[in-house]
């Protein structure tokens, strides 16, 4: 798959606004069809910021002509506004409330629902369909994180400060001192060091919501149970049993979801649609305005070669 052309300007923008599911307040993102045919839920990576994939999920519903209202949910706590007042909320924990947002706030009206998840987004969204399989017509894992990866030097480091209670404190301290330094002082050393190719609105946002102790707080909690969770081999039998109804996405340079992953999944669960993202966007694709462009064509064609024509 090549290229994709720049981001139209016509096209139709998410409304964010705030929800209350269960009693945690959450940031959602959305664009609704007027008589959708089925209903995309996507779930975010960690940290779980949904105005990040704005561009996204905006071509994601262009590209599937208005066929599927799209809802972005976010994780309780990565919000800008600490809503909890403190408390840190572990893996199952998001995944109940994903699933507490289908089963009381997600209107569907009976059409059936697309998971698609980005990063440890993606095992939340492959929990949900083992959890409510008859809702869920079709998956779709974005750079997924799976399992641990033992070759990766980034993952060990980030397992020890996240399982350290002390270290996770102090780092998020320290993400809250730089948060302090002036709004231009921070997108000039963001735009100099790893936001290079970033859009100005990921760069506004990560100074906004990611800088902050309670969202860093959040998120190394999350990451801690996570590496818990992941010392458990994925659910072969489950991805054997829905291997029609699911597909993913790797990418030649991603330690979060290495290619050993995609092969260990081929040999696990023959014939279940992998593919193999080659254009450089990197695990983080939707800081980039090309990544989410490319990313989002790449699920309207998986979801109108398995969802559209089914």
């Amino acid at each position: 798959m090549g290229s994709v052309s720049l981001r139209s300007e016509h096209m139709k923008q998410a409304n964010f606004r705030l929800c209350n599911v269960t009693g945690y307040m959450t940031e959602l993102l959305e664009l609704r069809a007027e008589n959708p045919e089925f209903h995309v839920l996507f779930i975010p990576g960690n940290p779980g910021i949904v105005q990040l994939y704005e561009i996204f999920l905006e071509s994601l519903y262009e590209q599937l002509g208005g066929k599927a209202s799209i809802t972005a949910i976010g994780h309780i706590c990565h919000t800008r506004k600490d809503w909890e007042q403190g408390r840190v909320f572990s893996l199952e924990e998001q995944i109940l409330h994903k699933m507490d947002f289908i089963d009381n706030k997600l209107k569907t009206k009976g059409i059936p629902v697309v998971l698609v998840g980005h990063s440890i987004g993606s095992h939340i969204s492959l929990e949900i369909f083992k959890r409510a399989p008859h809702k869920v017509v079709y998956y779709i894992g974005l750079y997924p994180f799976l399992a641990l990866n033992a070759k990766s030097l980034i993952q060990t480091i980030v397992g020890l400060l996240s399982k350290s209670p002390v270290l996770s404190v102090i780092a998020s301290f320290f993400v809250a001192i730089v948060g302090l330094l002036p709004v231009q002082v921070l997108i000039y050393i963001l735009k100099k060091t790893c936001g290079k190719s970033w859009t100005p609105s990921v760069i506004d946002l990560l100074c906004t919501h990611l800088l902050q102790y309670d969202i860093m707080r959040n998120s190394l909690f999350m990451t801690r149970t996570e590496f818990e969770k992941f010392t458990d081999a994925p659910d072969w039998n489950f991805m054997r049993a829905k291997r029609d109804q699911i597909a993913f996405l790797f990418s030649t340079d991603d330690h979060w979801g290495p290619l050993s992953m995609l092969e260990e999944i081929s040999k696990q669960v023959p014939g279940l649609a992998l593919s193999i993202e080659r254009e450089g966007h990197t695990h983080g694709f939707e800081c980039s305005e090309a990544g989410s462009l490319w990313v989002a064509h790449h699920v309207s064609c998986l979801i109108k070669e398995h969802v559209l024509t089914s």
